[in-house]
C-alpha cells in the first residue's frame, strides 16, 4: 500500500471510529473522507477480497442480505454493506469499517452497488462476481429510461471482463448484452402455458432484433418470463440456475424448488424468490453444499424496510419500502396474500434519493387495493395529497383516506 493510501485509510478508520462513538449514524462520511485524501484508497483496502457485486432497479438489498446469509455459512466473516449506503463513499465506508492493516487472509464481501456508482467502483474494485437483478423504471429524473441504466451497468461490467456475471435469465433487457465477461444465466423454469404478451406498460418487451412484441410461454410479473419472439429466432438465453416451482406463497414466506430440491425461504411474494435464486447461485459458485444454502437462504432477522416487523404499542406494523411502479405493484401483489384484515398507511415523500419525480405513482395498480377488504387507509409524508388523489381516482372515498400530515425528513 501507498503511504498516501495507507495514510488515507487510517485516517478514514479513525474518522468511522470517532463517528461511531459520537453518533449512530454517518454511514458514508468515513469514506467521503479518505477519499478526500486518496481517489484510489478504494484499490488498495479492497484488495484482499473476494467481492461480490449485486446491482439492479429492485432487489439489491434483500438479495445482498440472502447472499451474506448464505455465504456465512462457510465463510462466518463475510462482510457487506448493510446499512445500504451504496455509492461510492458508502462502499468505501464499508472497507474501512473493517479494514485491518496486518490482516493478510482473503474475505469475502458482498456489495450492494447502485446502478449509476458501479463505473466508480469497478474502476478500483474487481469482483469475482456480478449480479444483475432486473431493470425497471426508477427515478427517470435520475437515471431516465431503462437503456440508459442498462448502459450504466454494461460499462461497469466492462471494466472489469474477467468478472463472472450472473444474470436474471428472465429479463429480456439483459439478453444480447454487449460485455466481454462470462455470463450465467438464473431464471424461473415453470409449466409453460398458451403464448400471451406482456401488458403494454410492461419495460422492455420488444424484440431487439425485429422489433416484434415478445411472446411469453409464462410471465412472472411485468416482463419477466420464459420470453420468444415468433417472428426470428430470439429467445430466452438457456438457464444454469432454475426455479422450478413455488409451492407455497404467504405475503411473510415462500417454499419453493430450486433445481428439484426443496428450500424455506423467510421472505414473502413473488419477486424475492428471483432474489433468493441469486443468492442460490452465488452459494453454488462459491462450493456450499446444499444444507449451507438451506440453512442461509432462512433469514434470522429480518432487512431493514423489506417486510421488517415493527411493534408499535398493540399494532404489529409490516415495512415495505418502494420507488417504482413494478415494485408498488409486487408489494401490492404480497400484501394481498395477508390472511387477516389490515390497514395501510402509505407514506411519500419526494428528496433527491428517493426520486424527485413522483408522477410514477399514476402507473401502480391502486385499483387493486381498492378491491381488498381495507378498513383504513391512511396517507402522510411530504406529498401525501398526491397519494390520496391517487387512492381516490382508484375508487376509494376520499371520506375514508386519513391524513397525517407528517414530515419525513
Amino acid at each position: 500500500m501507498s503511504l498516501r493510501s495507507k495514510m488515507a485509510a487510517v485516517v478514514g478508520k479513525t474518522v468511522y471510529l470517532t463517528v461511531q462513538k459520537l453518533t449512530k449514524g454517518g454511514s458514508s462520511f468515513p469514506g467521503r473522507v479518505a477519499l478526500k485524501l486518496d481517489p484510489a484508497v478504494l484499490q488498495e483496502i479492497s484488495r484482499n477480497y473476494e467481492v461480490i457485486i449485486v446491482t439492479g432497479t429492485n432487489g439489491k438489498t434483500v438479495t445482498s442480505a440472502l447472499m451474506h446469509n448464505v455465504l456465512k455459512q462457510a465463510h462466518p466473516d463475510t462482510i457487506s454493506n448493510s446499512t445500504g449506503a451504496n455509492m461510492l463513499q458508502g462502499i468505501t465506508s464499508t472497507f474501512l469499517k473493517n479494514y485491518q492493516p496486518s490482516r493478510k487472509e482473503k474475505r469475502v464481501a458482498i456489495l450492494e452497488v447502485d446502478e449509476a456508482s458501479l463505473t466508480s467502483i469497478t474502476k478500483y474494485v474487481k469482483p469475482r462476481a456480478m449480479v444483475f437483478t432486473n431493470v425497471f423504471r426508477d427515478q427517470l429524473d435520475r437515471y431516465g429510461e431503462v437503456y440508459t441504466t442498462l448502459k450504466l451497468m454494461v460499462d461497469g461490467a466492462n471494466l472489469t471482463p474477467e468478472t463472472t456475471l450472473f444474470v436474471n435469465g428472465d429479463a429480456p433487457i439483459f439478453h444480447d448484452m454487449a460485455v466481454k465477461n462470462p455470463v450465467v444465466y438464473f431464471g424461473f423454469d415453470l409449466e409453460k402455458g398458451e403464448a400471451q404478451e406482456a401488458q403494454t406498460n410492461a419495460t422492455a418487451t420488444l424484440c431487439p432484433h425485429c422489433k416484434k412484441p415478445l411472446k411469453y410461454n409464462f410471465i412472472t410479473y411485468n416482463n419477466l418470463g420464459d420470453y420468444y419472439c415468433a417472428s426470428c429466432e430470439y429467445k430466452r438465453p438457456e438457464l444454469t440456475y432454475r426455479l422450478n416451482e413455488v409451492t407455497r406463497l404467504t405475503d411473510q414466506e415462500a417454499d419453493v424448488q430450486i433445481d428439484d430440491e426443496p428450500y424455506h425461504l423467510t421472505v414473502g411474494g413473488l419477486y424475492n424468490s428471483y432474489n433468493a435464486l441469486s443468492a442460490y447461485a452465488i452459494g453454488r459458485e462459491f462450493g456450499l453444499t446444499t444444507a449451507q444454502i438451506k440453512t442461509g437462504l432462512v433469514l434470522d432477522q429480518a432487512v431493514f424496510g423489506r417486510q421488517e416487523a415493527v411493534q408499535v404499542g398493540t399494532k404489529r406494523v409490516h415495512v415495505i419500502l418502494v420507488k417504482n411502479p413494478v415494485g408498488f405493484n409486487q408489494a401490492i401483489e404480497t400484501i394481498g396474500l395477508h390472511d387477516e384484515a389490515f390497514s395501510l398507511f402509505l407514506l411519500m415523500n419526494n428528496h433527491y434519493a428517493d426520486g424527485i419525480d413522483v408522477s410514477w405513482i399514476w402507473d401502480v395498480n391502486f385499483e387493486k387495493l381498492a378491491e381488498m377488504p381495507i378498513p383504513n387507509y391512511n396517507v402522510g409524508g411530504e406529498r401525501y395529497y398526491d397519494l390520496g388523489v391517487r387512492l381516490n381516482v382508484a375508487g376509494i372515498p376520499e371520506e375514508e383516506i386519513g391524513v397525517v400530515q407528517l414530515s419525513m425528513a
